[in-house]
């Protein structure tokens, strides 16, 4: 169990936004701006990484400095939002590759293991949950906490004003619903993730033989 005289954390909770499209005028990187505005209002911290230039997976080493900076920002981040277009019925390349470059361990430590998530998506037709539905399975094999909530914007290209923000609507309440519910869960479980998500099996094996069995160089 976590210890009763553990030290309080008052620093403002600690929250990394992820987008998925590179266009001009990205609808993804618009809600996540949003959302960024919110947090603030919140009482978070929030930081947006900008996917420009971040290679795909295999094709540079993780030396490379959108890798690093990546990374950097998965382990100082205690939530995280991942916001994505569905694009032919799933989440978008940019948004996966982003994923992929984490590594489930880094020696023995989970970059993103106990971390809060919230999964938000735009479409420019009717309203779909595809590529939430794939990001929960990916937040889960991340061993990451998804809160119960979610956004899905449909004909998002109708939802914004010319400046970028957001219009008014049921659409903008549940993205308001669901970035409170994630400062929520965050404040809650920062300082107990690591008992939240301990597992006996993990507990009895080594940090090598962690090591090795979750950064696999065969796959």
């Amino acid at each position: 169990m976590p210890s009763a005289n553990e030290p309080s954390l008052t620093h403002k909770p600690k929250i990394l936004l992820l987008y998925g499209s590179l266009r001009k005028r990205s609808y993804s990187r618009l809600v996540i701006e949003e959302c960024a505005r919110l947090l603030n209002h919140f009482g978070a911290e929030a930081r947006i990484f900008d996917p420009t230039d971040l290679p795909q997976p295999d094709t540079e080493d993780e030396n490379h400095p959108k890798v690093q900076e990546l990374r950097e920002l998965m382990i100082w981040s205690e939530g995280q939002i991942w916001c994505s277009p569905e694009r032919h019925g799933s989440m978008t390349s940019i948004l996966k590759s982003q994923i992929d470059w984490v590594p489930l361990s880094v020696g023995a430590v989970r970059p993103t293991q106990g971390k809060t998530l919230a999964v938000m998506q735009v479409s420019g037709g009717s309203q779909s949950f595809n590529a939430v539905n794939q990001m929960r399975i990916l937040g889960r094999w991340m061993r990451m906490v998804t809160i119960p909530n979610q956004s899905s914007v449909a004909k998002a290209f109708l939802e914004f004003e010319e400046d970028g923000r957001m219009k008014p609507s049921s659409y903008y309440n549940r993205i308001v619903d669901v970035v409170e519910e994630l400062v929520k869960f965050t404040l809650l479980t920062r300082g107990h993730s690591e008992y939240l998500v301990s597992r006996y099996s993990e507990r009895v094996e080594s940090a090598q033989q962690l090591s090795e069995r979750v950064n696999q160089r065969s796959i």
